[in-house]
């Protein structure tokens, strides 16, 4: 039995194994879960969390390297996005869209400010999926037309624009809600779909494919191209050199509105505000949510370049949402922009990117075969797990289940029995931890992940 102390002083006892029974069972009797066959899964009830650990009602402890659905930037109760809402709680809990508030706009007066040159004002949703949907509903307003073309390999969310946008398998079962959606192919030079030899050579060929794309589906039908700046879940995977400037290149020339997927990357991930802005374009939407404010009330939104926000200046935008622009949501996103300069983040995240991440995900791949490839930026990195790594067959097959998924299950549950709940995509082990780690959590959850290596080494094939 554990005793934990909460935020306001008070003892709490997470040891009842009464109350984690009664969870567990009004969570299997009561909850629908989302991606999920509900006889088949057992989820973790959960009993407090703090800083980068959260714990269960028997007092196991596990240290969070994924950030929940690495959403979680400023961790678990962080004090100052707890009395933010507490103090917008006790003077103003809610208010219709329709009527100015106060953090509100002081919210979008900051993104804005720390986004584009060019950005002119915000729209707020109630997460990421909405913030796509509405940012292609802004494109085809803005240009008058239909098609938007995005990458497989991608995940945009689950709604029906943003599920026909994502390029990977949980869009299979849903059909085509829309039907004006295109899949390309974006750089990958790990797998190639270009035979490149080269990271430069994979930027020319998948900006070529991306031309032949845009042409062979007719220019003068596409109102926009969506992108991850840095793909997320289906990667880790950062732009080749010079590939999101192609992009840009491509849009201004066709008259294609260029849209940036920041929902993950967003908000100190990579050691930026937005990822987008280490390589030096300018997109015309971005859409945001997660570490806005860490999750902490559900918020999202579009960044809205002074072009397409002129386009509504005298025509009504057809779109709306009750909870756009919570004021519970935007007091902790507030906060987050406060302590982000206060506890200097974005600084951190690069340092303890390359000064300890990249080279200890090296040093692992010089000494576990089963490491294919390592790829990252900032606190957002992949390990790719192979069986060989001559051949590059992936540890298990593309979008495995039962016996198949059999061999990352085990690398997965080896870093869960020694306290590590880790962010498992695929066939990689994504390092995605909350922000504000120090050096010795994060050495601590690296060191976890190299003793869990030893079962993805035992299943390796090649020399």
């Amino acid at each position: 039995m554990t005793d934990f102390i909460d935020l306001n002083g008070a003892e709490q006892n997470f040891g009842d194994t009464d109350a984690q029974r009664e969870v567990r069972q009004n969570d299997r009797d009561y909850v629908f879960h989302s991606w999920s066959a509900q006889a088949q899964i057992n989820p973790l009830p959960v009993a407090k969390g703090e800083g980068v650990r959260f714990w269960d009602y028997d007092g196991t402890e596990y240290l969070d390297f994924s950030a929940q659905l690495v959403n979680l930037n400023l961790g678990h109760q962080h004090p100052g996005l707890v009395k933010a809402i507490q103090d917008q709680a006790g003077r103003l809990a809610t208010i219709q869209p329709a009527m100015a508030n106060d953090v509100r706009g002081e919210l979008a007066k900051r993104i804005v400010e720390h986004s584009f040159e060019g950005a002119r004002s915000v729209f707020f949703t109630n997460g990421g999926a909405d913030a796509n949907e509405y940012a292609v509903r802004m494109a085809r307003h803005h240009t008058g037309r239909q098609k938007v073309l995005a990458r497989y390999r991608s995940y945009h969310g689950s709604t029906a624009t943003a599920i026909t946008l994502t390029g990977e398998p949980r869009r299979w079962a849903n059909g085509t809600p829309d039907a004006g959606v295109v899949h390309f192919f974006g750089p990958y030079p790990y797998r190639s779909e270009f035979h490149a030899e080269t990271p430069e050579q994979e930027t020319e060929r998948a900006l070529q494919h991306l031309e032949h794309t845009i042409q062979l589906e007719g220019p003068d039908t596409i109102a926009a191209i969506i992108l991850e700046s840095v793909t997320g879940t289906n990667g880790i995977l950062v732009p080749t050199p010079g590939y999101l400037e192609g992009v840009r290149e491509l849009c201004d020339r066709y008259g294609i509105v260029m849209i940036c997927d920041e929902v993950m990357a967003g908000f100190g991930r990579t050691g930026e505000w937005f990822a987008f802005q280490a390589f030096g374009v300018t997109p015309d939407l971005v859409t945001f949510a997660k570490g806005v404010n860490s999750g902490y009330v559900p918020l999202g939104g579009v960044v809205i370049s002074e072009p397409i926000h002129d386009t509504f200046a005298d025509r009504p935008f057809p779109g709306g949402l009750t909870y756009s622009g919570h004021p519970l949501g935007a007091a902790a996103g507030v906060a987050t922009f406060d302590i982000f300069e206060e506890e200097q983040i974005l600084e951190r995240v690069r340092d303890l990117g390359e000064r300890v991440v990249g080279p200890r995900l090296r040093e692992l791949a010089e000494k576990h075969p089963s490491i294919g490839e390592v790829r990252g930026k900032g606190l957002f990195w992949a390990l790719e797990l192979v069986l060989d790594r001559e051949t590059r067959e992936p540890l298990v097959p593309f979008n495995a289940a039962g016996a198949a998924a059999a061999p990352f299950n085990a690398v997965v549950a080896a870093c869960k029995q020694a306290g590590l709940w880790p962010f498992a995509a695929g066939n990689r082990l994504q390092i995605a931890p909350p922000l504000i780690i120090s050096e010795e959590d994060l050495v601590t959850g690296l060191d976890i992940i190299d003793e869990a290596l030893n079962v993805a080494d035992g299943y390796y094939t090649g020399k």
